[in-house]
């Protein structure tokens, strides 16, 4: 896919305006079902998702936070931060939302969360794919991951996201 590319054939991108708002127990559904269908976890990664949930009690247990469309409250994306150890646990844009922006948009925030709760870095664990997003806001590689059959088959890049950094 091309840089900027939304992946949708054909039409150029929408521009949205996006909310940030902490996540409720009612948008566990919706969270489920983004991770779930996203096409970055398909062929070989499908396994990791295919039951996958994200319960309102994990919602109510951690910092959960949904981008949504402005208009239309419809979610486009959302990320979970962990505080102790300070880990970006969850972040996914739905396929329909990429390329506008909403991906940088949430991690933003996380940095702005994350410099509130008096954090001065951030652990990525990244799904291989989205390396080359963590490494452009600002992450940097510090190791691998190493798979953990049969809940990840694969090795995974650890990536450190400094919060004071743009």
């Amino acid at each position: 896919m091309e840089p900027g590319s939304t992946g949708r054939r054909g039409r150029a991108p929408r521009r949205t305006e996006a909310v940030i708002r902490r996540a409720v127990a009612r948008d566990a559904a919706r969270l489920t079902r983004l991770v779930r269908t996203s096409r970055a976890y398909e062929g070989p990664y499908a396994p990791m998702v295919a039951g996958y949930r994200v319960g309102p009690d994990y919602i109510e247990a951690h910092r959960v936070f949904v981008a949504a469309d402005g208009a239309t409250g419809r979610v486009l994306g959302f990320y979970a931060l962990l505080l102790d150890p300070p880990e970006l646990d969850l972040m996914f844009v739905a396929d329909t939302a990429q390329g506008l922006g909403i991906g940088r948009l949430l991690a933003a925030h996380l940095r702005e969360e994350a410099r509130g709760a008096g954090l001065t870095v951030v652990r990525i664990v990244s799904h291989p794919p989205a390396e080359g997003f963590y490494r452009s806001i600002g992450a940097e590689p510090v190791g691998t991951v190493r798979a953990r059959p049969p809940a990840v088959m694969w090795d995974r890049p650890e990536l450190l996201l400094p919060v004071d950094s743009l």
